[in-house]
């Protein structure tokens, strides 16, 4: 069979010529997706290490705990509503480097040094201690948001077309798992190894700095490497008495952002038990870090076999088989005994299917961004798209203080604090209530939501585009199946 030839300056893309357009695309998947691999090890430890941190190397007393934990529980809560401010203030930058780049860059150095500071010494544990901590918390989680509205935003902005954005989510979502997975193999092995030699809170604060580094080169990656395309009219810019009713009169954002707030909540409040879990109910700690490296091998498998299964299946098919073997694997894992393959067999289930949710979560916010814009007649993608960070900042506060209160009440502080792994009866029952079956009821719930109010579905978004091209109020990208795959 004749091989096929190219003209100069054409190489093969996905098997069939690569024109400019499709080398843009290719680098911009790229260098975009690269982005994730720090910043996952950073949200990774804050969600759900910090308070492994703070319960069980700086040992803190309950009453502290509770303040430590409130505060950040309000922290958080009222920066949801800072990232709708944060959006607007995005959408209306004009700068020679656009509108997100010089804030994806403030952010990342902004919320690695905090992130530094936050198992930094900060003195005694009492309320100097508290006060201390959430001043430093409130500066991470502004900085954070200052980085993670605009690179997020970067989605929407970077193509316009359905099977390409879920070729970029679901390549980021790989680069996150893996930056995840780095964080749940090492962070106990890498500690515990190094606190004979520097002791704890130096073993925790040289193993934070080198995944801030991490991030940081990243994010460079994607703030030199991206090239952003004009697809969209110049508009005006937004006023501040718009921001709120361009999210609330959005339906379609509206609805999908309690679904998955639903579902961050159960499953951010699953991982952050995790360490509890093997420590104190299977009583082996040493296995939490390949099991969950295991489990997060199952996500990676789901992000890369995704776009297989969307030349097959509906995102709805898919969304409701993710469903069902999220709910599986929860069921499964209740009801297992403690041996390592038979939970490690629901696990895999499980979090499969968190893999599928996770790549569609993206797909779906892409679609509301030109929702937005077919309906309101203007485009506010980091407005939009600031509810990403919303639903996920959200379900981590809730899952944090849902898991600090269960561990107060189940005497794991108090058994931290005596140095013992041994638990009440009625403690173990109440950590693996709210550990598995709270978490799947929330799920489920968002599942019901989406099913009963999405109308997105891929007919109606072709035809959205389509009317904006016909208002000329998008400019026509050019992109063809050659170039989508």
């Amino acid at each position: 069979m004749r091989r096929q030839r190219f003209p100069p300056g054409r190489r093969a893309y996905y098997g069939r010529p690569m024109d400019a357009q499709a080398k843009l695309h290719r680098r911009n998947k790229w260098t975009w997706s690269v982005g994730t691999i720090g910043r996952d090890m950073t949200y990774t430890f804050i969600t759900t290490y910090l308070i492994y941190f703070l319960t069980n190397v700086l040992t803190l007393s309950d009453w502290v705990l509770y303040w430590v934990s409130g505060l950040m529980l309000a922290t958080r809560l009222v920066d949801c509503v800072l990232d709708i401010v944060m959006g607007s203030i995005v959408d209306n930058t004009r700068t020679r480097w656009g509108s997100y780049k010089p804030w994806i860059l403030g952010g990342v150095l902004a919320s690695g040094t905090f992130t530094l500071l936050l198992v930094a010494d900060l003195g005694a544990r009492d309320a100097s201690f508290i006060v201390a901590f959430e001043l430093i918390y409130l500066c991470w989680s502004l900085s954070w948001t200052t980085n993670d509205i605009p690179y997020w935003s970067l989605l929407p902005a970077l193509s316009l077309t359905q099977k390409l954005r879920e070729q970029m989510g679901s390549l980021a979502r790989i680069f996150a798992a893996i930056g995840q997975a780095v964080i749940v193999l090492s962070v106990i092995p890498v500690t515990t190894m190094l606190t004979p030699s520097v002791g704890a809170r130096g073993a925790w604060l040289i193993y934070v700095a080198d995944f801030v580094i991490i991030m940081v080169i990243g994010q460079f990656t994607t703030l030199v490497g991206t090239k952003i395309p004009t697809l969209v009219v110049d508009q005006q810019r937004i006023k501040v008495r718009e921001l709120f009713s361009i999210v609330f009169h959005n339906d379609q954002l509206l609805w999908i952002a309690i679904g998955m707030i639903l579902f961050m909540t159960g499953y951010s409040t699953t991982v952050t038990f995790g360490t509890y879990y093997f420590q104190y109910i299977f009583h082996n700690l040493s296995m939490y870090s390949p099991f969950g490296g295991v489990l997060i091998g199952a996500q990676i498998v789901a992000f890369i076999v995704f776009p297989v299964l969307r030349r097959h299946f509906t995102r709805r098919v898919l969304y409701s088989g993710a469903i069902i073997l999220v709910a599986v694997g929860y069921v499964g894992f209740f009801f297992s005994p403690m041996n390592i393959l038979v939970i490690g067999a629901f696990g895999l289930i499980l979090f499969f299917g968190v893999g599928i949710v996770n790549v569609l979560m993206l797909a779906f916010l892409t679609d509301t961004v030109d929702y937005g814009h077919w309906k309101f007649g203007h485009r506010n993608t980091a407005v939009t798209f600031a509810v990403q960070p919303f639903i996920n900042k959200v379900g981590a506060a809730l899952a944090a203080e849902i898991v600090a209160l269960i561990l107060i009440a189940s005497g794991e502080t108090a058994a931290a604090q005596g140095n013992t792994d041994i638990l009440p009866d009625n403690g173990v029952l109440l950590i693996k209530i709210m550990m598995i079956i709270m978490p799947l009821a929330l799920i489920l719930i968002g599942y019901v939501i989406y099913r009963w109010k999405w109308r997105i579905d891929e007919k109606f978004h072709a035809q959205m585009l389509a009317d904006l091209h016909d208002r000329g109020q998008l400019v026509d990208e050019d992109e063809n199946e050659s170039v989508a795959g």
